[in-house]
């Protein structure tokens, strides 16, 4: 099942059963005094602190912040979580109309509410456990906290910070291990107004990796923050973050509410940053200067783990039932400019918006195409563009898109690459609407997808994500006016 049993997980079914709550007080009366001790003077230096194996307190904040929400899930084992506190995401996307299937990740697991997939464990943690049953259907656990208003004031901060531990399975080609953030107003709408609203991926990791990723998502499909990519610090070492708790942290910072930064910290050392001058004023406060809420989860496959490898995953001796176990999350908020929370900065910048260490584009293409009556388009390009957490490029046009009417409200949209791809995804929205993201039929190399119920006069715009010898790229976008 996994490298190492996790702490308190008595088997790869279910939760674990009951222990007398005076067994675990009794025998950790010491460790919890001098953690406390420990954790008041890492406060008062204005340290993040990680947990160690056993389950730890809550921090408190540093010298002039206020804890606004925090949680140390010491629920009785094998029971579910404070509903007043947490939403259940269930199913494989949001029930909103237009919003993306299987989360518009391509992510293959249901998320439910059962306590197979979602437990504290009774020794002071939550656990989110991904399982796969005997027909092969994988279930796992999505949480949201209910409050959106984590927001860092003008000229203030915010931190969003847990402890946990990765999963660490045997096989682990296809777990997605995530804590995250996601601006408020995804929620009314099933989050169709994404990446927009503003995406922080405090915590990423693929493949059993025992690595993490850190990320900013903004603006628009493919614009200046190279999404879906988004702006990254791509995959970096993470040692024992499966074999221990580590605090993971992102801080929103508005001292300067003409300079605003994001800091990514893992155990209180800042690993990337990324700065308002990257982007466009405009895109920047759409995405940063409002409220937030916090997610974690653990994904079966997708885009992230199958970008990655190469490959699709997950593969075929994946092991079922490793969890991630988190200790603690707490997020903290200050009205002024203390600079005692963000940590110690050892890592690297993101420096420009076209130089991330994850390879995302580094020049944006300007070329666009204009689908005629018959929907023919041809992808040429005057600028370069890359794509990938590997950071490939691409110059010159390779691969050929078209869209046409098929009969009667139908349209086919179609792509044929040069160099055989081993995945193509088709994003269009109708008249400007509702953007759907699908993987597209490959039949001998030519990939497809059907459109149907268009009127005279609906214009489809249309872009691909694909995959070329590893690396995933984009397109520039194109259009196709249906005429009937």
């Amino acid at each position: 099942m996994r490298k190492n049993a996790l702490p308190g997980v008595a088997d790869q079914d279910g939760p674990p059963r009951s222990r007398p709550r005076g067994r675990r007080t009794g025998r950790r009366v010491l460790p919890a005094v001098l953690g406390s001790l420990l954790l008041l003077a890492a406060g008062a230096l204005g340290l993040s602190v990680t947990g160690g194996s056993a389950a730890a307190a809550v921090p408190g904040p540093p010298a002039g912040w206020t804890t606004v929400f925090s949680d140390d899930f010491n629920g009785a084992s094998g029971s579910g979580l404070n509903r007043a506190n947490w939403l259940y995401d269930t199913g494989t996307g949001y029930g909103y109309p237009g919003a993306a299937t299987m989360w518009g990740t391509g992510e293959i697991e249901t998320a439910t509410d059962s306590t197979t997939n979602v437990y504290q464990d009774g020794s002071g943690h939550l656990v989110i456990k991904p399982v796969k049953d005997a027909a092969g259907h994988w279930t796992s656990g999505r949480i949201e906290t209910q409050r959106t208003d984590f927001a860092a004031p003008a000229g203030g901060q915010l931190e969003i910070s847990a402890s946990l531990k990765q999963p660490a399975p045997a096989h682990g080609l296809g777990y997605w291990p995530a804590f995250w953030a996601m601006g408020a107003d995804a929620r009314p709408v099933g989050a169709t107004n994404w990446p927009g609203i503003g995406e922080l991926d405090i915590m990423e990791d693929v493949n059993a990796l025992s690595q993490h990723s850190t990320t900013f998502h903004c603006g628009v499909w493919a614009g200046e923050c190279h999404d879906p990519d988004g702006i990254s610090s791509g995959l970096q070492p993470c040692s024992g973050c499966q074999s221990g708790f580590h605090t993971y942290s992102v801080v929103i910072d508005r001292t300067n509410t003409a300079a605003e930064q994001l800091r990514f910290l893992l155990d209180g050392t800042v690993t990337y940053t990324v700065n308002e001058n990257q982007v466009s004023t405009a895109t920047w406060q759409a995405a940063v200067d409002h409220g937030f809420f916090a997610i974690f989860d653990v994904a079966i496959g997708g885009s992230y783990p199958n970008k990655v490898c190469g490959c699709t995953s997950p593969s075929a001796d994946i092991s079922s039932g490793a969890g991630m176990t988190v200790d603690w999350i707490a997020v903290n908020r200050t009205t002024s400019g203390s600079t005692t929370a963000g940590g110690t900065s050892t890592g690297t910048s993101s420096g420009t918006s076209s130089g991330t260490s994850s390879g995302t584009s580094t020049g944006t293409s300007s070329g666009t195409s204009s689908g005629t009556s018959t929907g023919t388009s041809t992808g040429t390009s005057s600028g370069s563009t890359a794509g990938g957490s590997t950071g490939g490029a691409t110059t010159s046009p390779d691969y050929t898109a078209s869209a046409a009417s098929t009969g009667s409200g139908h349209v086919r949209i179609t792509f044929v690459p040069t160099t055989p791809a081993a995945y193509v995804d088709v994003h269009y929205l109708v008249n400007g609407a509702g953007q759907q993201n699908f993987r597209m039929t490959n039949s001998a190399g030519t990939w497809t997808q059907n459109l149907s119920g268009l009127a005279a006069g609906n214009v489809v715009t249309y872009w691909f994500t694909y995959e070329k010898n590893g690396p995933q790229y984009d397109t520039p976008h194109f259009s196709y006016t249906y005429t009937g």
